[in-house]
């Protein structure tokens, strides 16, 4: 990210700019790769821990030869039975083969296409996915598909780091927090990004203190 956009965050909103000088240079990076693949790896990840996710997503890749990803084909042929042998659950392999089938049928689009649409066309095109909401969908939006101005007001995070940033006592509700960022548009990633790291920020100094 810019030190151009950052810069504009903090002109915006002083809170947010005490967060920025205390967290640092912006960290997001590019992210790349397809939507059926993204989508993959967040139903491997929903309500496991990172590392467990990460083992589960190398038995199902090694599955199909180079131990690579398997186009939306081969994972429509791909068993239940098989699946879960690399430890998904039934919900997650029953989700991950909706993803190939609707990336088959055109709902989930491959990169290019996807670009064309706006951001609530790809919301609801990716939330009809078997597992997939709004969440998960945002969060394509901003680290696989690299949209600038994305505010997951449904996150416990982000909503932790605005409670804290502007202590408080309990977290904003989602459309109020709404309104509010509008004025970071349109750089709401980045902010978004920011409150996650202000809330590890401030975790670590109780910690340390």
């Amino acid at each position: 990210m810019t030190p151009a956009v950052v810069e504009a965050l903090a002109r915006q909103d002083e809170r947010l700019a005490r967060a920025i000088a205390l967290v640092g240079p912006c960290g997001i990076k590019r992210g790349r790769g397809a939507p059926f693949e993204a989508l993959l790896s967040a139903i491997a990840h929903q309500q496991v821990h990172g590392n467990a996710a990460a083992a589960i997503l190398g038995r199902f890749r090694a599955l199909y030869a180079g131990g690579r990803y398997p186009t939306p084909a081969e994972l429509a042929a791909t068993s239940e039975a098989t699946l879960r042998g690399v430890g998904l659950s039934r919900a997650k392999a029953l989700a991950m083969r909706d993803v190939a089938a609707r990336t088959l049928d055109g709902t989930v689009p491959d990169r290019r296409t996807i670009a064309r649409l706006d951001d609530e066309a790809v919301i609801e095109r990716l939330c009809e996915v078997r597992g997939v909401g709004r969440w998960t969908a945002e969060m394509i939006l901003m680290f696989t598909l690299n949209r600038p101005d994305i505010l997951p007001v449904g996150d416990f995070g982000i909503r932790e780091g605005f409670r804290l940033l502007h202590g408080k006592r309990r977290q904003p509700k989602p459309q109020w927090l709404a309104r509010y960022g509008e004025r970071w548009a349109p750089y709401r990633t980045t902010a978004s990004w920011y409150l996650w790291r202000y809330v590890e920020h401030v975790r670590a100094e109780r910690r340390a203190g």
